[in-house]
């Protein structure tokens, strides 16, 4: 058989390995939330269209990824009334038996960080982390502040900041260090008990923990912490108001008068540069200079909006419009609304995934 050179493109490209993962899924997905309807939507960012929709179970406010692309979690809120974790199969696109909390009620705020789902537990006043290889809640610690509702765990587990709504504060959780009296103080003789990494009352997470709660704005639900950690910013939804607090001094150096009156959601850019802030209450997207701490833009999205997420890159950010039943495109280096995704009713909680 005579070989063409066109035999030859087509058997190169026949051998190239694919972007594309088992079936059909890409590497980079975005999950949205449906408060509507309750129901995760799978979008492919190649084309902005939903490619699956699953159940994600009683009045699902939050999602947040596995780092290895093959898992979502799905916080079941309904203001305490649930206990719930939603676990889905990204891979298969299918609803895995729940995680019980137990008495740690209404769930909200997600992150996953050192191979655990970190949580707000709204109800019980508390944060907690699951293991997925374990199966099993392994760790509380209790906030003592009303509607604990956000969440951020930096990346070496060391340092934990939430937002709490009703009692207009904010709450940095340091791991302590030995015995010492703090992160960098004097080491000290290890506990009695059992070895770090044992289980048990000190062991992984486990330790002691200093809460330090900063008096921030009415209505401090939205936050982000700055790339560099040196800053948390914190939106105030009833005084509309941005606080920025020094992650060192654990003190506000300033208050911006944002007018952002019901901020729902507040995020830093990949760069740091700007924050994009959302509001329930209002029809724009408001972009701040991190640097001027000047808002620079306001940038029609609708109705209304809540959840914010980055595209890793720094091109684009999806927000949520809650009200009008889109997720709105942004694309960061023009500052324009670019585009929207139908991802079923009542979009809300958002987040980015990337397969290995």
């Amino acid at each position: 058989m005579k070989i063409t050179p066109i035999s030859l493109i087509l058997l190169a490209g026949m051998l190239v390995p694919s972007r594309v993962h088992a079936k059909g899924s890409p590497a980079e997905e975005l999950l949205v939330l449906s408060k509507g309807d309750s129901m995760l939507a799978i979008v492919d960012l190649s084309n902005l269209k939903v490619t699956a929709r699953i159940p994600a179970g009683h009045d699902p406010h939050e999602v947040i990824a596995s780092a290895d692309g093959r898992t979502a979690y799905v916080s079941n809120y309904g203001f305490g009334a649930y206990n719930t974790l939603t676990v889905i199969d990204l891979a298969s696109r299918q609803a895995l038996p729940s995680v019980d909390l137990g008495p740690l009620r209404g769930p909200h705020g997600l992150v996953f960080a050192g191979e655990k789902v970190w949580f707000t537990a709204e109800a019980a006043k508390a944060i907690g982390s699951y293991d997925p290889a374990a199966k099993k809640v392994d760790w509380i610690l209790g906030t003592g502040q009303n509607r604990t509702h956000m969440i951020h765990v930096s990346p070496d587990i060391k340092r934990i900041v939430t937002t709490n709504e009703r009692s207009a504060t904010v709450s940095i959780i340091e791991k302590i260090i030995g015995n010492g009296p703090g992160p960098g103080g004097p080491a000290g003789p290890p506990p009695p008990g059992p070895p770090p990494g044992a289980g048990g009352p000190m062991g992984a997470p486990g330790g002691d923990w200093d809460e330090t709660v900063v008096r921030v704005g009415s209505g401090s639900e939205g936050f982000d912490v700055s790339p560099d950690g040196r800053e948390i910013w914190v939106a105030n939804a009833r005084d509309g108001t941005v606080s920025i607090v020094d992650t060192s001094s654990k003190t506000v150096t300033e208050t911006l008068a944002a007018d952002v009156g019901g901020a729902n959601r507040l995020k830093f850019t990949p760069d740091g540069k700007r924050v994009l802030i959302s509001t329930l209450r209002g029809p724009d997207l408001t972009i701040i200079d991190s640097a001027t701490r000047k808002t620079i833009k306001r940038i029609p999205v609708g109705h209304g909006a809540a959840g914010i997420v980055m595209q890793p890159d720094g091109s684009r950010a999806f927000v949520a419009c809650t009200p009008d039943g889109y997720v709105a495109v942004i694309n960061l280096n023009t500052l324009e609304a670019v585009g929207r995704i139908d991802a079923g009713p009542g979009p809300d909680g958002l987040a980015w995934v990337r397969r290995p």
